[in-house]
């Protein structure tokens, strides 16, 4: 008598992950479509021999859309969306493998490979003149007001000048790298009246200033390690006589009458002389002429 016995492939083994927890250190400026977890890695093994199914989600808000696999077979995670560190800095996937596609109603095994990933801030971006204000509430732009000081003429100062709205001041805005910042004057520099101080961005002069001209300077601020990364910054430098009399008023004490029931903008007529409007003078001898 001759038996045979067919032995059937129960699925009782779910599918294994060769590794169930793994890290990756992301670049901020890795290009789109490059490969962050190769498939060899999160390819699943199943003892039952079945076809595995995979699927990707992320568990932290506002980061889902980022990074995908290559398909439902394979398992290859990759860049889908450009990052910005600004808006987060990590981020973890699940990356869950079944032996039974999603809409099968058969008993399935699934698993979860957990993945976390770490963005690293890269240098992308320019050095910042302060105070400066970002634009649209975007954290990757901001845009300094030009900066103004004067000297008085035929007169060398010898301080650093005072500038508005502050001192010539650049940072970089890739805060975990914060690079060290270098100046210079790079155009508006006629006769090299002006210098600036490499390291502390202090502007200071050289040699006296003959003529009322105004200065338009050209600063710029270069990162240290990448010369590419620089901005230039307006500094308007005007040149004035100097003032040595502070003004002051024609009389001390001025009176003047006002009636009741008058509109604004009424004027205040001179106490003793009601057809006069009072009138309020100051002097300057500076300005004698004036």
């Amino acid at each position: 008598l001759e038996i045979l016995v067919t032995i059937l492939n129960e699925n009782d083994n779910p599918p294994v992950f060769p590794q169930p927890n793994i890290s990756r250190n992301v670049p901020e400026d890795t290009e789109v479509d490059t490969a962050i977890v190769v498939r060899e890695e999160v390819t699943a093994s199943d003892a039952d021999l079945d076809i595995i199914y995979y699927e990707l989600a992320t568990t932290v808000q506002n980061t889902d859309g980022y990074f995908a696999i290559r398909g439902v077979n394979n398992p290859e995670i990759y860049l889908q969306t450009a990052l910005d560190y600004d808006k987060f800095n990590s981020t973890t996937l699940l990356l869950y493998a079944r032996d039974r596609p999603v809409t099968s109603s058969e008993p399935t095994n699934i698993v979860t490979a957990t993945i976390t990933i770490t963005i690293k801030q890269s240098d992308t971006r320019a050095p910042w003149f302060l105070p400066c204000t970002q634009l649209y509430n975007d954290t990757s732009v901001c845009i300094s007001s030009p900066y103004h000081g004067r000297v008085n003429v035929s007169e060398m100062s010898m301080d650093p000048l005072l500038l508005e709205p502050g001192p010539i001041y650049a940072v970089d805005p890739d805060y975990t790298i914060s690079d060290r910042i270098v100046y210079s004057i790079v155009g508006g520099n006629t006769n090299e009246v002006f210098s600036v101080d490499a390291d502390t961005g202090n502007l200071t002069m050289n040699k006296i200033v003959t003529s009322p001209d105004s200065f338009l300077l050209q600063v710029m601020a270069t990162q240290v390690s990448n010369v590419r990364k620089y901005s230039v910054a307006t500094v308007e430098i005007k040149v004035i006589n100097k003032s040595n009399f502070p003004p002051y008023f024609e009389k001390g004490v001025y009176n003047g009458t006002v009636y009741v029931g008058l509109p604004q903008r009424s004027f205040v007529y001179q106490a003793g002389d009601p057809s006069t409007p009072l009138v309020i003078m100051a002097m300057d001898q500076d300005f004698p002429d004036v």
